[in-house]
């Protein structure tokens, strides 16, 4: 991890207050409505359920990989500025991976932090369904960074392709369509909550072993193919 280009990248995705606010709708937004459901009368644990696992992992959590992991490297590329940094002695992964790593970090603040601080004001730390949903917001945090960091690398348009992304494979077919939730990473998460909550009170279509195997092949294919790609660049713009 290159301390400068971290400080770097912190400050781009933390330095502007639009980009700051952008962050803060996820959280609020999913605090607010948890405040809501545990003013009301009913299920709880079917609100949880709800909130933190389709609202929560389906569409909140990969807008939010989505505005951090792009906004991470993305920018930077869509402006110039990137040949900057390139002209330094600095290998070309470990700029992906500090880049990464500040981007999970971020990611990781504005998600996993709301979703345990929504889980127990909605249902407390009954059956660790909090803590369950708090460990599939990191895993899958890791994941929706590297995959959308990947993407604001290899197009010029990522903000658009990720947002079809997010929105419509996590949010509506990862949500609702069998066979291919398979395929999702808010599945993926969903298994890993699962394994943490008690028995029964999270149920996924995936099993632990290949959610793990999935994530992992997920964020570390991502990273390589962003390093390769941004190694791509820096010969372009040499040559």
């Amino acid at each position: 991890m290159n301390p400068t280009v971290a400080r770097l990248t912190l400050r781009g995705l933390l330095g502007r207050r639009r980009g700051l606010l952008l962050l803060l709708v996820v959280p609020v937004l999913l605090l607010l409505v948890s405040a809501f459901a545990a003013a009301a009368s009913g299920n709880h644990h079917d609100l949880v359920v709800d909130i933190l696992g389709k609202l929560g992992l389906g569409t909140l959590l990969p807008i939010l990989g989505l505005v951090v992991g792009t906004g991470a490297i993305a920018t930077e590329i869509d402006d110039g500025s990137i040949v900057y940094l390139l002209a330094k002695p600095l290998p070309r992964w470990k700029i992906i991976t500090t880049k990464l790593t500040v981007a999970i970090g971020i990611t990781w603040a504005f998600s996993a932090v709301p979703m345990l601080l929504s889980g127990l004001l909605m249902y407390g730390t009954k059956e660790g369904l909090a803590l369950a949903y708090t460990v599939a917001a990191l895993v899958s945090g890791a994941a929706y960074s590297a995959l959308f960091l990947l993407l604001g690398v290899v197009t010029r348009h990522a903000v658009v392709a990720g947002l079809a992304y997010a929105l419509v494979w996590e949010a509506v077919i990862g949500n609702f369509v069998e066979g291919a939730r398979k395929l999702s990473i808010q599945q993926w998460g969903m298994a890993v909550a699962e394994s943490v909550a008690a028995e029964g009170s999270i149920t996924s279509v995936v099993s632990l072993g290949a959610a793990v195997v999935l994530l992992l092949v997920v964020a570390v294919a991502a990273t390589v193919l962003a390093s390769v790609k941004l190694a791509g660049l820096t010969l372009a713009s040499e040559e």
